[in-house]
């Protein structure tokens, strides 16, 4: 049986809406609302977040608030990294998706040696770079980071050398480059990104299953067919942005999207994930309930993260 550790990063300084760090405690509500007592059954730390940068101006266009970035990726990745170690397996909710990039540093800090594969299920690519940015919000950058890519070729910005320095700081965090390999991962549910990260996706030729593909075979084929895509993975990250689901239930998210998973789609690919012994970390983010009516998009993610963890601790 896992041991469960939750660890909460109500932080929103990578997005470009605000109101994601309340995600974290919309989540906890609607578990109250559905009358269950989940939180009290797993130990949590919360990692510090650095929202006060909100309230003051932008250095780094093309890489907002990127040094309060790397003080989250600081903390997540010891927390992450002293969970594994610890024999824990870290569920993370986060606010926005940029911190992702800490959570697989912390696990390739616990596991310098793993072959990490990740499965990313999300609307969005989130393979921008300063270079190539078009908003400059940090949230769309995590994978660029986890594999060390700048992607010069379809470069259209320059970079002052403070935010260059500390754009190489993140991408190098602990000592470990790149943390995973563009071939390692599986994007599910992609189907909004612009012609940089696509040139990168045809690039590294990354696996893109797509929602037509789970509709049409079923949760159970497309679990199996990213995890065999992944089968020289010896350990596997799976991040779970909420805007991976259809625009007619994901209004509580910033940047909902057409097209998507039905809520029982997503619930039943992450569970038949949960099943599999090379997961070692799990990770929800970006909801937004002060974009959302009635809570809805929490209770979704709750009802998913609940049934996740039940699958993780029958295993």
């Amino acid at each position: 049986m896992k041991n469960i550790k939750l660890i909460e990063v109500p932080s929103e300084i990578g997005a470009g809406t605000r109101g994601a760090s309340l995600g974290v405690d919309a989540i906890k509500i609607a578990a109250l609302d559905f009358m269950s007592n989940f939180f009290v059954h797993f130990p949590s730390e919360k990692i510090q977040a650095e929202n006060n940068l909100l309230f003051e101006p932008i250095q780094s266009p093309y890489a907002k608030r990127i040094h309060g970035v790397m003080s989250i990726y600081e903390r997540l990745s010891k927390a992450v990294c002293d969970s594994i170690k610890g024999h824990f397996f870290p569920v993370i909710l986060s606010g926005d998706h940029s911190s992702a990039g800490g959570t697989i540093a912390g696990i390739k800090m616990a596991k310098p040696k793993s072959k990490l594969g990740v499965i990313w299920i999300d609307a969005h690519a989130d393979m921008h770079t300063p270079y190539t940015t078009p908003t400059g919000n940090m949230h769309g950058m995590p994978l660029a980071i986890a594999i060390g890519e700048d992607n010069e070729e379809c470069k259209t910005h320059e970079l002052d050398d403070k935010t260059k320095k500390q754009w190489d700081q993140l991408k190098n965090l602990g000592g470990i480059f790149p943390k995973v390999l563009a071939e390692d991962i599986v994007f599910i549910s992609l189907r909004d990104f612009e012609s940089e990260e696509k040139s990168l996706i045809e690039k590294y030729g990354i696996k893109v299953i797509t929602t037509s593909e789970v509709r049409r075979n079923g949760a159970e084929s497309a679990s199996r067919k990213a995890l065999r895509y992944l089968s020289d993975c010896t350990d596997i990250y799976v991040s779970f942005d909420v805007d991976s689901l259809d625009s007619s239930i994901s209004r509580g998210t910033g940047t909902p999207v057409s097209n998507g998973l039905r809520e029982r789609e997503a619930e039943d690919l992450i569970s038949k994930f949960m099943q599999n012994r090379k997961i070692c970390c799990f990770e929800i983010t970006e909801v937004n309930p002060t974009l959302d009516k009635e809570n809805l998009m929490a209770e979704i993610a709750f009802n998913i993260l609940q049934r996740s963890v039940n699958v993780l601790m029958m295993n």
